[in-house]
């Protein structure tokens, strides 16, 4: 069974949205659906709700990415060494 879905801050919801909309690269630390902590540079492409959680789709090194924002512990610009 799934963890319920914890909503995340409205500042980082508004980030993946705006970095969505501009399609502007951001760094990511999150947990994978395997419980490996993961920082990865991705260009978000969506946020949008599925089976009552926020997800956001991005494209990461290693493909299309489909992460609930609840497992994303950290986002900050590209331009970041962060």
């Amino acid at each position: 069974m799934a963890e319920p879905y914890r909503p995340i801050s409205c500042i980082d919801h508004e980030t993946l949205e705006f970095a969505a909309l501009r399609r502007l690269p951001l760094w990511i630390a999150y947990v994978d659906a395997a419980g490996v902590r993961r920082r990865e540079r991705v260009c978000p492409r969506d946020v949008y709700t599925r089976a009552g959680a926020e997800w956001l789709e991005a494209e990461g090194g290693s493909g299309l990415l489909a992460l609930r924002l609840d497992r994303i512990e950290a986002i900050a610009s590209s331009d970041s060494d962060d």
